[in-house]
């Protein structure tokens, strides 16, 4: 039987009144406002009302797939990632899928559907595919699979060009709500809301997320088109209250919000910020000195504010970038491997070279044929010349492999960091950006992880050695300890042991990346593995350390917000306190500050190098003047 309305939240309340007449809408809600209790409760309840209704819920992540899934189940619910949802639609289409991709691949303003050949590609060039186009971990266009990033770009064209598609989705589902809308693409708002028929009753489409809370490049990050005019396509409810944060830090949120949403407290007595229904006062605070040196800040909170800096479920400092933190995590080669190869950077401008020119590349020329052929010249004062001026052996060797497979190699820093939360056995599955290697590498590593942290009956479940009796178990912990004492040793020397020991075999994914990604390969095996084992440490969460994008959706009881660009200019800390500057730079830049500071439960800090006395002034403004720090400088000369 049905809840009644009258004893659900009021912004649930609302949206069920948006459903029944029919009307899309969207629930806007600031950190910690609780929009996922609020759609778990707007799925119960009108199943409850209308059991026999089929509900779509969509989300980006498994992660999110999950925790709804937990949180509510129906024979008629379907909660499932976007990009699921969106090929399971269009998948039985074969024949329109391969006009599609062909027209696609001849759109020059496509620049991620190229293949090689004749051009333009031929109507019937898909013809003799035997599994027809398909959708998988990998990009492979000449066999005409897809991956991830062009999965979006597909289905809004099926969409826009096959209006029957739009109608099936539409007779299927009396609701489709999308989680956390403002991390999607806008080829999914646009099928949604312009390429879905809007005529008629049914299929309500309802967006649940936070603007604010855009942080991703080539996302939609609001719906403002689509909720402002004299007939919007989608109606707003605003969801103030924070059960998050305390009132310090829910006061400098509401300074940067643009919206029009201002947070309020919870008056909810779980709200963990509450207690005798009392909002706790918190504490923020905008630390700056003259010294670049963190240990500064740090010591000054662990001694001043008594925070537990050591320990990373409640105290986590917040860097812009991977690469800020790969120094203070042990891994700065391995990230320089993947982000800094300016070799792999001159193979690509070798490959748009050659392609520009329409250079032919003769059958068997290595990449240092092609560079020649290509015309580019290396050195100089650049930073190309410099790296391979400190890597003769390197060019030497790159330059000697097939150009047929090198000009093939990708190499992109998110194929080692990303981190993505998955299960041992979703590694390679759709969505992932781990390389095999580092894939493979995560999985020794993680068997290790299990067994030291007494999680037998999950590592024995995952582990490829043989336990049937006694002394198989004697060895098996031998071959641990083995492995737990060689962080010494190279990466391919671990591979190896871990191999030969029995404790996760090199299999065919490893053996075919060794082949075709060579050259990455050989960077990677030679450095010591204890690099990656800080890696690993730090993508599962076991150090202080986390990039200001991948704490979102999180919280800490204390949070560290380290403003430094680095090289970035993507955002600039400096205009987010005094203003100036390109537009984009300070809402992108505004927007993460948010994200940052809305992680504390408890206590706040803000650590500037070196700010003007523009940006001081108004931190003092932001923060209270009593909470702007400035730290000790540099020692004095001599």
């Amino acid at each position: 039987m049905a809840q009644s309305r009258l004893t659900l939240e009021p912004e649930v309340q609302r949206i069920l009144t948006k459903i029944d007449a029919g009307e899309n809408f969207l629930l806007s809600g600031g950190a910690g406002s609780g929009k996922t209790y609020s759609l778990v409760q707007t799925i119960r309840q009108a199943l409850d009302e209308s059991p026999t209704s089929a509900i779509a819920c969509i989300t980006y992540t498994n992660a999110a797939v999950h925790e709804i899934s937990a949180r509510a189940s129906h024979p008629n619910l379907r909660i499932s990632t976007i990009h699921d949802f969106l090929w399971d639609v269009i998948k039985h289409f074969q024949n329109e899928l391969k006009i599609v991709l062909i027209e696609l691949l001849n759109d020059a303003e496509k620049t991620q559907f190229k293949i090689e050949g004749p051009q333009p590609i031929a109507a019937d060039y898909f013809a003799a595919l035997r599994d027809g186009i398909q959708y998988k971990e990998y990009v492979r266009l000449r066999d005409g699979i897809i991956s991830h990033d062009e999965l979006l770009v597909v289905a809004e064209k099926m969409f826009e060009k096959y209006p029957k598609l739009g109608k099936i989705v539409r007779s299927s589902f009396a609701c489709i709500f999308v989680d956390e809308y403002q991390d999607t693409s806008k080829e999914v708002v646009r099928i949604l809301l312009d390429h879905l028929p809007q005529t008629g009753r049914g299929c309500v489409i309802g967006f649940f997320g936070d603007s604010m809370q855009s942080i991703y490049d080539d996302t939609v990050g609001d719906l403002d088109a689509y909720t402002t005019g004299q007939n919007p396509k989608v109606h707003e409810i605003q969801k103030p209250q924070n059960r998050r944060n305390p009132l310090s830090v829910i006061t400098l949120a509401n300074r940067l919000r643009t919206d029009g949403l201002t947070q309020t407290p919870s008056g909810d007595a779980k709200a963990p910020n509450m207690g005798d229904g009392v909002v706790k006062p918190g504490r923020i605070l905008f630390l700056h000195s003259a010294n670049a040196d963190l240990e500064i800040a740090r010591r000054y909170l662990a001694d001043t504010e008594h925070w537990d800096i050591s320990d990373p479920k409640r105290t986590k400092e917040l860097n812009l970038t991977h690469n800020l933190i790969a120094d203070k995590a042990g891994f700065r080669d391995l990230m320089d491997v993947y982000d800094k190869d300016r070799i792999i950077e001159l193979k690509g401008k070798v490959s748009k070279k050659l392609r520009d020119d329409t250079i032919t590349v003769p059958e068997g020329a290595t990449f240092g044929d092609a560079l020649t052929l290509s015309g580019i010249q290396v050195g100089g004062n650049n930073v190309l010349g410099h790296f391979v001026t400190q890597n003769p052996v390197l060019f030497e060797i790159a330059k000697a492999y097939s150009w047929e497979s090198f000009r093939r190699l990708y190499v992109d820093k998110d194929q080692l960091v990303d981190d993505k939360k998955q299960d041992p056995d979703e590694i390679a599955k759709k969505g992932s950006k781990r390389d095999p290697l580092i894939a493979h590498l995560f999985k020794i590593e993680r068997l290790l992880d299990l067994y030291s942290t007494g999680k037998f009956n999950a590592f024995l479940s995952q582990v490829e050695f043989p336990v049937t009796k006694i002394e198989d178990k004697r060895r098996l912990k031998e071959a641990i300890v083995n492995l737990q004492n060689s962080a010494t040793q190279s990466i391919e020397e671990i591979i190896t042991q871990a191999h030969d020991l029995g404790l996760c075999q090199i299999d065919d994914k490893i053996e075919r990346f060794r082949s075709e990604a060579e050259y990455l390969y050989n960077r990677v095996k030679i450095l010591p593995y204890s690099q990656f084992r800080a890696l690993f440490r730090y993508i599962e969460g076991h150090t202080p350390f986390s990039t200001q994008h991948k704490t979102k959706g999180r919280e800490f009881e204390n949070v560290l917000v380290v403003l430094d660009n680095g090289s970035w200019n993507h955002y600039n800390f400096k205009t987010l306190f005094i203003g100036g500057g390109s537009e984009n730079v300070l809402r992108r830049t505004r927007k993460i500050f948010y994200v940052c500071c809305t992680r504390a439960m408890e206590n706040l800090a803000v650590f500037f190098h070196e700010p003007l006395p523009e940006v001081v002034s108004k931190a003092k403004e932001w923060f209270g003047e009593e909470n702007v720090i400035e730290l000790p400088g540099p020692p004095a000369a001599g």
